[in-house]
């Protein structure tokens, strides 16, 4: 799939900045792609960014990752999570250390960091944990749009505030009729630039043309079981953050039916499934 743009959004584009990929995570793709990755190189490499190190080392030592004992240094994650599980995982922090985060995003990378456990949490749950870094990579890394716009939009918090009150399925379209592009294309342009996974890129920018997406073929099994286990935790984040009131999640109720049937799980099981969430 390439990221479709009109001219209008090439335009906005040219005036938008995207960060590049920090030069540690360069230098860190490059070394695990090598045929014999030397840990201590890598190791060297993540302690020269301190944000993404420090980043690290807060995340093995969050819920998503329980241990039974706190993981001190970077040589003990690598050793402990190995590899293919510190990949997906650096690349999610640095992105958070990386993108400017307006004061009027105070909380974003709380919540997100929220969604990201839980979509880690969500993989194991439901028998998947082979998706449950990239899981967490994804919770941290779909809306990464949303600061860039913030910044480049002056009056942008009137989508937040319509998401606010009326879900992002509406907020998603409002946007675009505000500024001719999305957070969703802004945010798979960046992952596509900082070399994400196909089926990431994939899933940050088709996140919410969400009607008909898990029949239309436009994504991979792969993708849908990311966007499915994404639409679950931002559910189960919605719950959290309105427990007591009467407020509806909309986002949710226009894809509901199509995660549940995807995922395999009754309106009763999907319950239990979030009781248990809560009281974990």
């Amino acid at each position: 799939m390439a990221i479709s743009l009109t001219q209008q959004e090439k335009q906005i584009l040219r005036t938008i900045s995207i960060p590049p990929r920090p030069e540690a995570l360069v230098q860190f793709s490059q070394e695990t792609k090598s045929a014999e990755p030397d840990i201590g190189k890598i190791t060297t490499i993540l302690q020269g960014d301190v944000a993404i190190s420090a980043a690290v080392l807060q995340v093995v030592n969050s819920a998503a990752f329980r241990r039974s004992r706190e993981i001190e240094s970077l040589e003990q994650a690598i050793m402990i999570l190995g590899l293919k599980r510190l990949i997906p995982l650096v690349k999610a922090v640095a992105v958070k250390a990386t993108v400017e985060t307006p004061k009027s995003l105070e909380n974003f990378w709380v919540e997100q960091s929220d969604i990201a456990q839980l979509c880690s949490t969500l993989c194991n749950k439901l028998k998947k944990p082979a998706l449950a870094n990239h899981a967490y990579m994804l919770g941290l890394f779909h809306t990464v749009g949303i600061p860039l716009l913030c910044v480049h939009f002056e009056d942008y918090e009137e989508v937040l505030d319509t998401a606010k009150n009326e879900g992002w399925t509406k907020a998603a379209a409002f946007e675009f009729d505000k500024y001719n592009t999305s957070h969703a294309t802004i945010g798979a342009l960046l992952a596509q630039q900082w070399k994400l996974p196909k089926p990431m890129i994939n899933v940050i920018y088709y996140q919410h043309d969400v009607s008909g997406i898990f029949q239309s073929g436009e994504l991979d099994t792969i993708s849908l079981e990311l966007l499915s286990i994404l639409k679950l935790a931002r559910h189960g984040n919605f719950i959290t953050q309105n427990a007591g009131t009467i407020v509806s999640d909309e986002e949710w109720i226009a894809v509901s039916d199509e995660v549940i049937d995807f995922v395999g799980l009754s309106e009763e099981e999907l319950e239990e499934l979030y009781s248990e969430l809560e009281s974990d």
